[in-house]
């Protein structure tokens, strides 16, 4: 009998979504002209803006066929409550459940869940109504917190987040997942969680494409050394977990020789094997994306300059890349300096 691998599970996903997609259009008959759209991965498409009005962007967490939280930057109407209309982006519905389904994802919030989100002095208090305790099984109730602390500390507002379940607190969900006291972020898609509890263990995050490489997913990883930057674009480079189903976009002969940052622009000054990467059916645009949002989520870099062997790296054509995984915009351009708005 063959061998359901990752890959096969992730096609068989899109394929399930994109007959969603059929059926709910034929049930639905013809779309109203002021509903949200929401544009398909590695397509040109126009901005959802024009026909929202004033919108704002937002990150919004779903899950991938491989079981992994995916960050996505959507643009919404402007709304004063933004933290909790970005939560009910989660919720399975089927307008919800149509929107991550266009992107090959899944809504991680159990069907009818509601939000009361009240949020002061760096801390959220989240109220989720009866509904949330009805996820399926561990892995399923465990994602739906992670996607939802993740998604309130992604807000400079908010430090660290307090569950409620039906307005009451609760040590454990009915699949086991903690979620007593102040829930922080940082923590998605971890590797190996057990060895946190230790001491000398720190954690940096990095990025890697999907299996099918249309977005870029975050990991975790536990490190023995200093959690900086230059750590993290090591431990980038040295590529994923062989059983993860991420890609891994870098050549074995890519090594990073030196790794500074003045005035907000790191410059990460790559071997010759960097050229390999270059050489990857995108041209190598996710590597590069990657390696830009590791090291600008420390927040003295601003700017991100590539160099091979002590040469600048500069691209055909110029670009600036500002959201994770924008729904609209999943393929970007690069320069030898990649700016953050």
């Amino acid at each position: 009998m063959k061998k359901f691998s990752r890959a096969d599970a992730e096609r068989l996903l899109i394929l399930c979504a994109a007959v969603l997609v059929v059926v709910l259009a034929v049930r639905s008959g013809v779309v109203d002209e002021g509903q949200e759209q929401v544009s398909v991965p590695y397509t040109e498409t126009e901005s959802v803006s024009a026909n929202l009005g004033e919108t704002q962007e937002t990150v919004v967490y779903y899950r991938d066929g491989d079981g992994y939280l995916v960050p996505v930057t959507r643009s919404i109407p402007k709304t004063e409550g933004i933290a909790k209309a970005t939560l009910s982006l989660m919720v399975k519905s089927s307008a919800n459940d149509l929107a991550a389904a266009k992107l090959g994802l899944l809504t991680v919030v159990p069907t009818g869940t509601q939000f009361e989100v009240d949020i002061a002095n760096g801390h959220a208090r989240v109220d989720m109504s009866k509904e949330a305790l009805s996820a399926a099984d561990a892995e399923s109730e465990s994602l739906m917190v992670s996607a939802v602390v993740e998604t309130l500390c992604a807000f400079d507002t908010v430090k660290d987040v307090e569950l409620l379940f039906d307005g009451q607190k609760r040590a454990l969900l009915p699949n086991g997942t903690k979620v007593s006291g102040k829930l922080t972020g940082g923590m998605v898609n971890a590797e190996t969680s057990d060895v946190f509890s230790e001491n000398s263990v720190n954690a940096v995050t990095v990025f890697y494409p999907s299996t099918s490489g249309r977005m870029l997913v975050p990991v975790t990883r536990a490190v023995y050394g200093k959690d900086d930057i230059e750590t993290a674009v090591l431990e980038l480079i040295k590529g994923p977990k062989k059983d993860s189903g991420l890609q891994n976009p870098y050549s074995k002969d890519c090594g990073l020789i030196s790794l500074k940052v003045e005035g907000g622009v790191a410059t990460v000054n790559f071997t010759k094997g960097f050229m390999d990467t270059l050489k990857e059916s995108d041209g190598g645009k996710q590597a590069l994306r990657a390696i830009l949002y590791t090291c600008t989520q420390y927040p003295n870099v601003k700017k991100v300059e590539i160099q091979i062997d002590g040469q600048k790296y500069t691209p055909e054509r110029e670009d600036t890349a500002t959201f994770l995984n924008q729904e609209n915009d999943i393929i970007a351009n690069y320069t030898g300096v990649i700016e953050i708005e």
